[in-house]
């Protein structure tokens, strides 16, 4: 075997490995770019659901005082301070929230 065959035959020999481990590489590269894309997602979809939960929270909230209120006009409803301790307690934490929130928002900004 002359010289010539014999670089050319390490030269072959070399680049299937090489070959073999950039196909690997390239299929782990894809693999992990999938499984981001799928926690991105799921991201996104758990951040939809966060802010449902805090618009739904608010909406219960604003119909429970709206309700405690109607009840405290009835004449006849003899509202005891437990309707009005919780009315408070509820127009306290809806503003806890939202300072909360409003914080969050700007801390987000910055």
């Amino acid at each position: 075997m002359n010289f010539y065959a014999f670089v050319a035959a390490l030269v072959v020999a070399l680049g299937i490995p090489s070959a073999v481990t950039g196909f690997c590489v390239g299929r782990l590269e894809r693999k992990l770019d999938k499984r981001e894309k799928e926690r991105e997602e799921k991201e996104k979809i758990r951040e939809t659901q966060e802010i449902l939960i805090v618009k739904s929270i608010g909406a219960a909230l604003a119909l429970g005082e709206a309700t405690a209120e109607a009840v405290a006009r009835i004449p006849d409803a003899h509202c005891n301070g437990d309707m009005h301790a919780a009315l408070e307690y509820a127009k306290k934490i809806k503003h806890a929230q939202k300072d909360f929130l409003t914080e969050q928002g700007i801390g987000a900004i910055f």
